[in-house]
Order: structure tokens, then sequence, then C-alpha cells
């Protein structure tokens, strides 16, 4: 090693450097420790060692030390093999010296120092020699011999070249040193972004996610927006409607149903009886003017077959039965005169007749008989001259006894075994149909009962409906018919007895004198005395039914045909007995 190399190894500052008080004493050549305090080579007075003075050369390599150390130690057996005293200490110490006296580990001692803390060097540039690590020998291998150590002054040999040259530094950075990471110390704050740069960086700041805290932060503002907007919300909808239901905004649009909409002509529906049933209901003006003046009478029917025969009420068509004119109006609009075929005033029925007209629809006729308390029927009239009204209801009675008066001419009374309705009649209904709930006819309404009138009341007089209506059964409207139409006049059953019309007590009582046609109130020859009643008997029961008045009594009877036979049940002086009746007849009109 040349002087210029040796020259460029920095020089150390010579400083003693005191071994802690716990040091061991080194060994010697044996192995063995010197006592401490004991004094020699490279020791003060009080017994620690003294670091050996540092010249500025370059330690001896570690094989070179190895190798001297070596044959140091079996001089030292020999020596101490031949005079038999220990060998002296050791000058020097097993590792080397720190040349750069690193604290803590620039005094020699019996440990390895620890290996400096590495910290990451710039990579030097292209084509600087790097230095060669040195490595350790392995156990067993052998280690060249130490050379001599140099004279006091003189520069190691191979100094220089165990110092490789230094690497080139990289600039420092300017500007404020970073501190060095800690994982246990919380982060610094960042430091404030100017307004300018904010936008830039909100898109990458927003892909970090937010700092710790910021979640919590954001969680509440966005509960706090949900609610704020629910607030809102609830109470904008509970404004709008008041405002709407106040009317003080918007203009006002009332809805309404689509064509059609409700709407069911089903044929058991009221609305589909009324469309089948309308064409085939007249109205009937009776007497001069244009049917609303004085003396003018309007009432109801209906067409019984395409022939033009038209049924209705006796009292509907009173004058024109004496000649007067009568005017029949269809549903459709069409009218024509109207002729009387003939009138059964004991039932209050009649038969009018139209010619010339076509297309007339007429209506089916049902069962009376089978018509059952409860049932739905329908009323359509022409109701204080009000054509083609439809009423609703039931049937609240059957085989009611009713006398109709015969209008306001006086004509006969009319005793009627009546449907009870509480469908709407009124006066202008007379004459109308009752119809089932398919349609067919099964009465023809003829009287009604208003607050402060009688049962008598005819439904083309005076008066209201207070749901109290009467309707002559169809099946003896319809005998009634045919024989006015095939023989002009109608018969009904008798039973050869006159009734006493005052008598108050429970039954139909035979009167005690009176006058008929031959002045007894028993016919002779007649029904009644063919079965053997007397004056005075009081009948009971018709065929197990209880009878109560002699109106009662009559209606039983008008609702057979003569010669059917009735069993008559008769209290005569306390006792009471059955007798056997055949119903005779008699024109109707006598």
């Amino acid at each position: 090693m040349d002087e210029k190399s040796a020259e460029s190894c920095p020089k150390a500052p010579d400083r003693p450097r005191e071994s802690p008080a716990w040091r061991l004493p080194l060994p010697d050549a044996s192995g063995m420790s010197a006592p401490r305090g004991t004094g020699g080579p490279d020791r003060s007075s009080d017994g620690r060692l003294a670091r050996p003075a540092f010249d500025g050369a370059a330690p001896p390599p570690v094989s070179a030390r190895t190798a001297g150390a070596a044959s140091g130690a079996s001089g030292a057996s020999g020596a101490s093999g031949a005079n038999g005293r220990l060998p002296p200490e050791r000058s020097e110490p097993l590792h080397g010296t720190d040349p750069y006296s690193t604290p803590p580990y620039g005094g020699p001692g019996p440990w390895a120092p620890a290996p400096l803390v590495q910290r990451p060097a710039a990579t030097p540039a292209h084509g600087v020699p790097l230095p060669s690590p040195v490595t350790t020998p392995a156990a067993g291998t052998p280690v060249a011999a130490a050379a001599p150590e140099p004279a006091a002054g003189a520069p190691a040999p191979g100094a220089a070249a165990a110092r490789p040259a230094p690497l080139p530094r990289e600039p420092r950075p300017s500007g404020p040193r970073q501190p060095r990471y800690d994982p246990w110390t919380t982060p610094p704050a960042p430091a404030p972004v100017p307004p300018s740069a904010s936008a830039q960086s909100s898109a990458p700041a927003a892909q970090d996610g937010p700092a710790e805290g910021g979640g919590r932060h954001g969680a509440r503002l966005v509960a706090a927006t949900v609610a704020l907007s629910l607030a809102v919300g609830i109470a904008g909808g509970l404004l709008g409607a008041y405002l709407e239901r106040e009317g003080l905004v918007g203009d006002v649009e009332l809805p309404q149903a689509g064509s059609g909409t409700g709407v069911d002509t089903t044929p058991g529906s009221v609305a589909g009886i009324a469309k089948a049933a309308l064409p085939g209901v007249v109205t009937l003006h009776d007497g001069d003017g244009d049917g609303e003046g004085t003396g003018t009478r309007v009432g109801s029917g209906f067409v019984l077959d395409d022939r033009g025969h038209i049924l209705t009420n006796s009292h509907v068509v009173e004058s024109a039965a004496r000649g007067g004119p009568l005017e029949v109006a269809f549903h459709d609009g069409r009218s024509a005169k109207g002729e009387v075929v003939g009138t059964a005033r004991g039932y209050d029925l009649a038969v009018v007749r139209v010619s010339g007209l076509r297309d007339l629809e007429p209506l089916p006729l049902g069962d009376s008989e089978s018509v059952a308390v409860g049932d739905p029927v329908v009323a359509v009239g022409a109701p204080f001259g009000l054509a083609g009204t439809v009423t609703y209801g039931i049937v609240s009675a059957t085989h009611r006894p009713v006398t109709a008066a015969g209008g306001p001419d006086g004509g006969a009374t009319g005793y009627v075994d009546a449907l009870q309705t509480d469908a709407a009649m009124n006066p202008g209904n007379s004459g109308g149909p009752l119809l089932d709930s398919r349609g067919r006819v099964v009465g023809i309404n003829s009287a009604i009962r208003s607050a402060g009138s009688g049962p008598g009341l005819p439904a083309g007089g005076g008066g209201g409906s207070v749901g109290l209506g009467f309707a002559i059964p169809v099946d003896q409207g319809r005998r009634v018919a045919e024989e006015l139409i095939n023989d002009g006049r109608a018969v009904r059953p008798v039973l050869g007895v006159r009734l006493d019309m005052g008598y108050g007590g429970d039954g139909a009582r035979v009167a005690t004198s009176g006058s008929s046609r031959d002045g007894k109130p028993v016919v002779p020859g007649g029904p009644g005395e063919k079965a053997g009643l007397e004056p005075g008997d009081v009948v009971t029961a018709v065929d197990g039914t209880g009878v109560h008045s002699a109106e009662e009594l009559i209606v039983k009877a008008r609702g057979h045909r003569p010669g059917d036979v009735l069993r008559l049940t008769v209290r005569r002086d306390g006792k009471t007995r059955t007798v056997t009746l055949e119903l005779g007849s008699a024109v109707d009109d006598e």
C-alpha cells in the first residue's frame, strides 16, 4: 500500500474510552482471564483496559488479525509451557475498533458490535464499482498468517485496498426535513389546501375515502338530509291537501264515470226488467181534451197480444165505456185511438183494443199462485201522467181482501183478492203491470191505501203512496180477459145469498132480511139454498181458511170460477157445522 492511499483515509481522533465497570476481563492466549487490577499492557492503573492509540491508519483486515492472533496464541502456549508462567495479556481486542467512533460501539470489547442501522442508499451511477462484501470464513477453514504489524506511525499495508471508493450521494431535497415514520404516533393533520387546488384534487380525494372520523360525520349528514326531506315532503303534502280541499288552487273539475259504467241490463236486474217491459206498457187518456184538462183520466195498461188487445182497470175507461174518446200512447212515441172491448166492474178489469199498429210487444204472463211474500217485484205505469215510470219493491202480502170503488163516476164496487206490495204506486198507476224478477206479469195494479183514506181507494184517484199498493192476481185477470175478448162479457161466481155488510162480529153473516130479486136473503133455488144456508147463519171459514168479514167472503168466492165447490164452516145457534156449496154464475154487469 502506497503512501498516497494511506493518506486518503481519515484519521480518527485519539480519545481514550473507558470500559464499563461490569465489563469482563479479556482472556489471555491460554483462554484464562487476567485478574482485575493486575496491570499489564493496555491497562490503566485501575485495572481497566485502555484504548490503544490510533494513528489514523485503517485497521488490519480481519484475516490478518485472525492470523496474528493464532500465531500469538501458539507462541504464548509455548512460552507458558517453557517457564510455567501465564502469558501476558493480548494487546488487541477480539474485534477491531470502529474507525468512525460510532457510539456506542466505538471502543473495543469482548462482544461483536451490532450491525449499523441500514438505511436505503441511492443506486450508484452506471459504471461505479460496488464494494465487495466481507465474508467470514467457515469453521475449519485455514486462515492466512497475519502480516507483521507496522512500526508506529507507519501506514498498515493494504489499508488503502480495504476501503472502497465512497459512493456518490444524492443531493438532499430542499425544504423541511420529513420526520421519521413512527407507527405508534397519530399522523399529523394535513396542510390546508388552497381553494384553487381543492377543485383539482376533489376527484382523487373522493377515491381515497373519508379521513378518520369522516365516515361518522358523513352518516350523520345523510341521516339529517333524509329527515329534512321527509319533513318537507309531509309538510308540502298537508299544505297541498288543505289548499285543494278549500278550493284555493286550480279550477274545479267534477269526476264523472265513463259511459256505460254501472249499467246492468241483465234479465234479472231492475234495469233489465224495465228495458224489456217498457215497450209493452201504454198510457191511456180517457175523456175529452189533451189528457191534462178537467174530465180527462190518465191510467196505464199493457199489451196482451199482437192483435192489439190491452188489459187495464175498468175504472180507468169508464168514460170511454159509455162512448167517450180514448187515446192510447206507446213508449216508443206512437199513439192510436182505443176501443173498449168489455168491462168487468166486479173485478175492476177491462179490455181495450187498438187497430192499425204493427210490431206490438206483448208482455208474458206469469203465475200469481206461485208468488211468495218477499219476492221482488217491479211496478210500471204513469203516475200523475208521468209515462214510463218504474218503481221497485217486494210482495208484502198475498190474498189480501180489498174493495175498490168504481171511481169518481160512482161505478160498481170491485172486490179484489189482491197481492200487496210496497212498490210505490200513485194515481195514474192503475192498470199497469206488476212484474216479477223474470219480467213476467203477476198482477194488475189496481188500488192504494194512503194516509186518511180507506183501503178501497183506486190507484187512479187522489192521494199518494205510503207503501201499500194492491194488485189483482194475474190468474184472475187472465180468465176475465179471455171472457171479455171471446164473449164480450165476463161471468162471476155467486153464493146465492145476501150478506149483512154491517155485521161487526167475527165472520160473514147471512142477512136476516133484505131485498133481492124475490125479496128474500137466500135466493130460492140458488147455491146457498141448495147448501142449506139460512138467514142469520155466520160463515167462519172457507176451505179451512178463516173468514172475518163479509168482504173477505166475497173476495174468496170471486177467486174461484163458477161451478167450483167450496166447504163452508157455518155457526148457527151456537153450534158449528160444515156445508158444501157449488158456486153459481151471473153476468158481471147484472
